[in-house]
């Protein structure tokens, strides 16, 4: 044998140099049939394939595979045929693979996958498929297969399922692994009619095949745009789900239960609960797949032995999407898919699985900080941790400093997600950098600082400065004008409830707010973002959170200097007046002729998240109003005495509320206490009527007082 190969060896070379002389055309092609022999036959090594290439370059294989005219008694695609074989040994060396001369002959190849197959030509498509996979696992390759509509090729040829069909999957596979987003927003319709036929296969299926399906169907799941958006997708949905239901409705072996998990993690990530129906069916199944979720993370995260658990971190990454469903089906009042009952066992069930996500953690060794594992256990312990804080509470505690530690790391170093499999279900999508583990720790963290204990373990693991500094980050990432649109909201989310814990951290703790210089900074953050946010209706409740936030602190940061009489302290002070007074205004009152006082227009949409900050602002304005001498003055250039005395004039008062006449009034009295011009305006617009009217006897009673005063001063 070993002498047969040294004369096929001998004869190659042979070859290759009637390829390097050859005179005419007809030469060359005599010595490529026997190279391309040779090259079929698969003898040929990675030394020798490069002397191939020497010898013949990409030119000729080129003007191959562009020929029209075969020799006489030959098939019609003898020459494209002999091309693609050159071709596709060439791409077996990774360097060719990536070559310009390769990467522009993607659309022949996607031609020769559309053209029709016959029984001569099946080694051509092998040829075109060895080229792709080559050119896939090349840097430049999958954008290059995805922009010359390789994607659309390959759907085609997997669903007229010719010669080779499988391969084809398998190369969408790996498309949509690197360049998923790219892949669906070029050829969706394609993709989504994939996804129908494997959809419809994975109903159908009574063997193995139904469990292979569940490991491929991921990745025809798209994140992008929801597939409940059309009845086509619905469909497809309603056979995953019935698919499913099979599944896991009987008895399984691990290795068949892992890849149904992982499946429904999928379409949870996707189209949260609404894929699954509702009804008693609906809500069984829900329940069926929180409690194997469940089951399965307590199973491994109890585990002693961590190389158990490090084999099942893909299968516990899609536990925790359903653990996550799980907790916002159990919260959900509106058309909830689940009955009180399974509601309750549910989230004891989870409890359990919580128990062992903590007890885990714990273990958490520091050279394992950057497995994108932790990430994925520290962002689904966020996820309780915001809703549930009556369970674990000693336990939480003992881990505050782990997880502010872990948030710290991961904010300072910019840490790189690492790509697990199931990268979409611990990838952070819209997160200003890699990694945002603080993200989905700020929820939890904003109930933890209304509580002693936990507040002073987060002040003494230096959380204030963190979040300072992670404030600061996230509103750089709001008003940069490259910022995505789904970045934006969770961008404004984080920022909103980063504005929660210091409004804690102001009420609960004066002291750490007057003592601590990360305050002064965040003062002088808000004077500024204020009057940038005003403007912009969409960001009302962020508004109202900065306002509210920054008039609390103004009241213990007094004599900060930022705040003494600064330009921008003058400009967030006018903003806060603008913002909280025009709130409100006038409609027609159903139940009488006149008018009622009503929420602003501009303001309905968001009244219910800043109503209450609203009515706190206009408490924490008052109590700033004897500290900052210009505030009465911004009050009478925004016209503020005059629009409010016409409003109150001019409504019914059966339709303003007693708190609303007890948050007008306060910073009435104020007003008038503090300025003289205050005063004479609100006296001058029948004030002493409308304040008799709505009750407001502190007001009569300054205005009286005030007014006597000047009358006996008048009188001497």
């Amino acid at each position: 044998m070993a002498s047969d190969s040294g004369d096929r060896y001998a004869t190659l070379k042979r070859c290759l140099g009637v390829l390097r002389d050859a005179r005419n055309d007809s030469e060359q092609f005599a010595a490529l049939l026997l190279v391309t022999k040779a090259v079929r036959a698969g003898e040929v090594d990675a030394k020798t394939r490069r002397q191939i290439f020497d010898a013949i370059g990409f030119t000729f294989p080129t003007r191959l595979l562009t020929s029209r005219q075969p020799p006489a008694g030959c098939p019609p695609h003898t020459f494209r045929a002999l091309g693609l074989t050159l071709l596709a040994c060439f791409c077996t060396d990774p360097e060719l693979a990536g070559h310009s001369q390769i990467l522009n002959k993607i659309p022949t190849f996607n031609d020769i996958l559309l053209s029709s197959c016959d029984a001569d030509s099946t080694s051509m498509v092998d040829d075109v498929y060895q080229c792709l996979s080559s050119v896939l696992a090349t840097a430049r390759g999958p954008k290059e297969l995805v922009t010359k509509g390789t994607v659309s090729a390959l759907c085609q040829a997997y669903l007229n399922g010719g010669h080779g069909s499988d391969r084809a999957l398998t190369l969408l596979v790996g498309l949509l692994a690197i360049a998923e987003a790219k892949c669906w927003q070029r050829d969706a319709p394609q993709l989504l009619a994939v996804l129908g036929k494997l959809s419809s296969d994975f109903l159908k299926a009574e063997d193995m095949t139904k469990f292979e399906l569940c490991e491929i169907l991921p990745h025809f799941i798209p994140l992008s745009a929801p597939l409940t958006e059309n009845s086509q997708g619905s469909e497809y949905l309603c056979r995953l789900y019935k698919g499913l239901a099979d599944v896991l409705g009987s008895k399984l072996s691990k290795l068949q239960r892992d890849p149904a998990l992982k499946l429904a993690a999928s379409l949870v990530q996707a189209c949260g609960a609404e894929w699954i129906p509702a009804g008693s069916a609906g809500s069984k199944f829900l329940a069926l797949l929180v409690n194997l979720a469940c089951v399965e993370v307590r199973l491994t995260l109890e585990e002693p032995d961590p190389m158990e658990v490090e084999g099942k971190k893909e299968v516990v990454t899609a536990c925790y999407a359903l653990m996550e469903m799980g907790i916002q089906e159990c919260l959900r009042e509106e058309n909830p898919l689940l009955e009180n009952v399974q509601k309750m066992q549910l989230m004891r069930i989870m409890e359990e699985a919580f128990g062992a996500v903590i007890f885990y953690l714990r273990q958490v060794k520091q050279k394992e900080l950057q497995d994108p594992f932790i990430f994925a256990s520290v962002r689904v312990l966020g996820a309780w941790m915001a809703e549930e804080t009556s369970s674990f509470k000693q336990e939480i505690c003992e881990l505050l400093p782990f997880l502010v530690d872990y948030a710290r790391k991961l904010f300072k170093e910019g840490c790189p997600a690492v790509s697990l499999p199931q990268a979409e279900l611990v990838c952070n999508e819209g997160s200003a950098f890699p990694q945002d583990a603080l993200r989905f720790l700020l929820p939890g963290f904003c109930h933890l600082t209304a509580e002693d204990r936990p507040r002073d373990i987060l002040i003494s693991e230096g959380a204030p400065a963190l979040l300072c500094e992670y404030f600061l980050h996230q509103w750089e990432v709001l008003t940069s004008e490259s910022t995505a649109p789904a970045l934006l909201t969770s961008t404004e989310m984080s920022l909103q409830t980063t504005c929660g814990i210091f409004l804690n951290l102001v009420v609960t703790a004066p002291d750490l707010v007057r003592h601590d210089k990360t305050f002064s900074s965040l003062m002088d953050v808000l004077l500024k973002s204020l009057p940038l946010l005003l403007p912009q209706k969409h960001h009302l409740v962020l508004a109202a959170n900065i306002l509210t936030l920054g008039l609390m602190m103004a009241r213990i940061l007094v004599g900060s200097a930022v705040l003494q009489g600064t330009q921008s302290a003058k400009e967030f002070f006018g903003a806060a007046v603008c913002f909280l007074s025009q709130a409100h205004t006038t409609q027609a009152d159903p139940s009488s002729d006149g008018l009622a006082v009503a929420v602003s227009p501009a303001y309905v949409r968001a009244w219910d998240d800043i109503r209450e900050l609203w009515f706190l602002g206009m408490q924490a304005l008052a109590g700033c109003i004897p500290l900052f001498p210009w505030l009465p003055h911004a009050a009478l250039q925004a016209r503020w005495l005059q629009g409010l005395s016409q409003l109150l004039s001019c409504v019914t008062p059966a339709s303003v509320d007693s708190e609303l006449v007890t948050a007008f009034q306060a910073v009435l009295v104020e007003l008038a206490r503090a300025s003289d011009q205050c005063r004479d305006v609100i006296l001058s617009h029948h004030g002493m009527e409308w304040a008799n009217l709505y009750g407001m006897a502190a007001l009569e009673q300054c205005l009286a007082k005030q007014g006597g005063a000047r009358s006996t001063l008048g009188g001497k």
